[in-house]
C-alpha cells in the first residue's frame, strides 16, 4: 500500500513537518488499496490478536526475579500465562499462581505479576489473594 502524507514518502519527513508546525498533516491512500485499522496493523506486527494481552511484570516482581536469580523458561512463562487466564476466568482478581516450585502473585485485572518467590524463601504465607492456581 502506498501512503502519502503531505507529499512526504517517509514518516521521518512527515514527523519533521508536523513538529515544525509548517503544515497540517493530511493522509491520502491510493484508490483501491485496502485500509487497515491500527488494531489490525498492531496485531500483524506483534503476532497477537487485539485484546490479547501478554503478562506484565511489575518493577517489584522483576527485581525479585533478578535478586533471586530466577530464570523462567518459555514453557514456564506460558504456564504462568495459562494459570493467570484460568484465575481470571474463575473471577479471581488477585491470585497465587504456582508454576513448578515458583510462586507468583498476579493481579488478573491488569495482567500483572506483582511478586515472585522461590523455594529458598522461608516465608510461605500469602496474603491479599482471593484464589490460587497450580499451573
Amino acid at each position: 500500500m502506498k501512503v502519502n502524507v503531505n507529499g512526504y514518502s517517509s514518516i521521518d519527513q512527515a514527523a519533521a513537518a508536523y513538529l515544525s508546525g509548517s503544515s497540517k498533516a493530511t493522509l491520502t491512500v491510493e484508490k483501491g488499496e485496502p485500509v487497515k485499522s491500527f488494531a489490525e496493523i498492531l496485531s500483524e506486527k506483534t503476532g497477537k490478536a487485539a485484546g490479547d494481552r501478554g503478562l506484565i511484570f511489575s518493577k517489584h516482581a522483576a527485581e525479585r526475579l533478578s535478586d533471586r536469580n530466577i530464570k523462567l523458561s518459555d514453557r514456564q512463562l506460558a504456564r504462568l500465562g495459562e494459570g493467570t487466564k484460568a484465575a481470571e476466568d474463575k473471577g479471581i482478581n488477585s491470585s497465587l499462581v504456582m508454576v513448578d516450585d515458583l510462586a507468583f502473585i498476579v493481579n488478573t485485572r491488569s495482567n500483572t505479576v506483582v511478586t515472585a518467590m522461590d523455594p529458598g524463601n522461608d516465608k510461605n504465607v500469602f496474603t491479599n489473594i482471593d484464589g490460587a492456581v497450580i499451573a
